[in-house]
C-alpha cells in the first residue's frame, strides 16, 4: 500500500479506520471506502517521507490471503460490472490465481489470458482443472497484441526494465476504461 494523504475533512467524510484488531488491513479498507465515496488518486513519483519498517509492526499480522480476498472483492464490486468481458494480462501464476479467485459469474466474463511468453502462448489454453463445471472451462492464451481490451493487468510495474510498460503503451489504452492494474 503506498502512502497517501487526504484532508481532515475528507478523512471525516470517509469515516474512521476499521479498528477490528490484528489482522485487519485497515488502510486498504479505508482506501476502498475513499474510492466508493468518490475519492480520487493522484500519483506523485517523488519520495515524500521515510517509512520505518520493523519486525514488530502490526502490518505483519495481516495475512496476504486477507488482502488478496479484499482486492478481488473490490475488483468484482467496482470494475467488473462495467465490462461484459475482459482479458487477464498474465497467463502465469498471478493471472491464473486471479482467475481461480473470481466468482463463477466473473470467470465467465474472461475471454482470454494474454502474455509475451511464447511457451505460455504456444500452450494455447488454460484449463481450470479444479472447476466443478463440465466440461472444464478452457480459456485461450494469446499474445498481448492479439488480445482485446479491457484488461485486468496482473503484471507488476517497474520489474521488466520498461518492457511491459512499453508494450502496454503501444496499445494506446486508457487506464480505468480499457485496463486496470491488479498487481
Amino acid at each position: 500500500m503506498p502512502t497517501w494523504f487526504c484532508s481532515r475533512a475528507w478523512f471525516s467524510h470517509v469515516g474512521p479506520f476499521d479498528e477490528g484488531g490484528r489482522g485487519v488491513p485497515e488502510d486498504l479498507l479505508f482506501f476502498y471506502e475513499h474510492l466508493r465515496k468518490g475519492g480520487g488518486v493522484f500519483r506523485v513519483d517523488h519520495k515524500l517521507l521515510l517509512y520505518r519498517y520493523h519486525l514488530y509492526a502490526t502490518t505483519h499480522s495481516v495475512l496476504e490471503m486477507t488482502i488478496w480476498i479484499h482486492r478481488v472483492h473490490f475488483l468484482e464490486e467496482r470494475v467488473l460490472p462495467r465490462w461484459k468481458s475482459f482479458t487477464i494480462w498474465n497467463a502465469g501464476k498471478q493471472g491464473r490465481r486471479l482467475y481461480r479467485s473470481l466468482t463463477a459469474a466473473s470467470r465467465r466474463k474472461v475471454v482470454a489470458f494474454c502474455d509475451v511468453d511464447e511457451n505460455k502462448i504456444r500452450k494455447g489454453v488454460y484449463c481450470h482443472e479444479d472447476s466443478q463445471e463440465r466440461p472444464k472451462p478452457k480459456v485461450p492464451i494469446l499474445h498481448f497484441q492479439a488480445a482485446k481490451s479491457p484488461f485486468v493487468i496482473c503484471v507488476k510495474l517497474d520489474l521488466t526494465g520498461g518492457e511491459f510498460e512499453d508494450n502496454l503503451k503501444s496499445l494506446h489504452l486508457q487506464e480505468g476504461q480499457d485496463f486496470v492494474h491488479f498487481s
